[in-house]
């Protein structure tokens, strides 16, 4: 029996999602042939998957017409892992509506009526008084903090900077790394107080990942004292929309080049939170340093030093910036939002999509 490849091409399009070995499932011949009987020749679906193994990545590269990766630096990392095919980039977006507090929505209905539908109008966000976005920014962060203290029972302060990560807690996004040197995160904040709020959940079977939840919740017992941290139980969307909203900083620390997009800093940036992150997945695409936020490290494969990096970052630029210069930094929440909503939001990729994969 023969299978015509050309014309299964023709109709399916495939979005390669992660550069983790985890997420490209290989199976044996054995099991594939014991499922799909004669539906297949073994020799064709070899041809078709790799020679040893079904390899699922491999199989779908080879029956779709249109492949890409979730941001421009992951489809460089999808060609680097599979050399051969043209792979290419649409970058992951968010719903705007859904990710953006309320308060914040009453200002951009000032301003841009229809800017739910197109989220293009929110490049006139940095028009907005900076009265106005600052008076949303703290009713959001009011919420966050209300809700921190319903969970843990910890009163963090609203005029003390506010640093949040939260996500899935896994070995390559590093939630660890502002913990490397504890001495140097008390100096900091002896110096320049903040707060931290994390929250995140490991998969299952992903027994590095539970051993990193536990190994924040010792460093936090440990810096009790000095520095006000929690880790919030029970992450799910919920928490997750008041925790982008309410965060004065977001931070975000893969290991390059695992982080194939990310969107939780779309969605802080939404809100004027504004990104402290390693140069991978979107981040490279949005960043422009001081103005949408800061790089942590650089965009080499040099990435031995971030920690320092970070520290650095924290004590002579953003910490300084959020207590001497309040005009500076809300400058800088008007060209997050203005430069990062038009343009990383659900809108602009599903009409790539679109164009691009599903009418090709």
């Amino acid at each position: 029996m023969h299978y015509d490849a050309n014309r299964v091409r023709e109709r399916c399009v495939f979005t390669t999602h992660t550069p983790v070995e985890a997420g490209h499932d290989l199976f044996s011949y054995e099991d594939a042939t014991r499922l799909l009987g004669d539906f297949l020749p073994l020799d064709q679906l070899k041809l078709l998957a790799g020679p040893d193994r079904l390899n699922m990545t491999r199989l779908a590269l080879n029956l779709s017409g249109y492949v890409n990766g979730v941001a421009m630096r992951h489809a460089e990392t999808a060609r680097r892992m599979f050399p051969g095919y043209g792979i290419r980039a649409v970058t992951n977006g968010v719903h705007v509506p859904t990710w953006t507090h309320p308060a914040f929505v009453r200002l951009f209905q000032e301003i841009a009526p229809d800017w739910g539908h197109d989220p293009e109008e929110l490049s006139g966000a940095d028009q907005l008084s900076d009265d106005a976005v600052w008076t949303a920014h703290q009713e959001a962060k009011g919420d966050l903090l209300a809700e921190i203290q319903f969970l843990t029972g910890l009163a963090m302060q609203p005029d003390v900077p506010l640093m949040a990560f939260a996500r899935r807690m896994t070995g390559y996004k590093r939630p660890d790394l502002l913990f490397t040197d504890l001495e140097r995160l008390r100096a900091i904040n002896r110096g320049q107080p903040f707060q931290l709020v994390m929250a995140g959940k490991a998969h299952p079977r992903d027994e590095g990942g539970k051993a990193l939840i536990a190994k924040i919740h010792a460093h936090m017992r440990s810096r009790a004292g000095d520095i006000p941290m929690v880790f919030l139980p029970n992450y799910d969307m919920a928490l997750a929309k008041k925790l982008v909203a309410g965060a004065d900083v977001w931070l975000n620390t893969p290991l390059p080049p695992h982080e194939a997009s990310g969107t939780s800093g779309m969605k802080a940036a939404l809100n004027g939170v504004l990104n402290l992150s390693v140069l991978d997945g979107w981040w490279i695409e949005a960043w422009v340093e001081g103005v949408t936020g800061w790089a942590i490290g650089h965009d080499d494969q040099r990435h031995g030093d971030d920690a320092e990096d970070l520290y650095n970052k924290l004590e002579r630029t953003i910490l300084p910036l959020y207590r001497a210069d309040r005009g500076g930094w809300i400058a800088m929440m008007k060209e997050s939002i203005s430069k990062i909503g038009p343009r990383f939001n659900s809108q602009r990729m599903m009409r790539r999509y679109a164009s691009e994969a599903y009418l090709r």
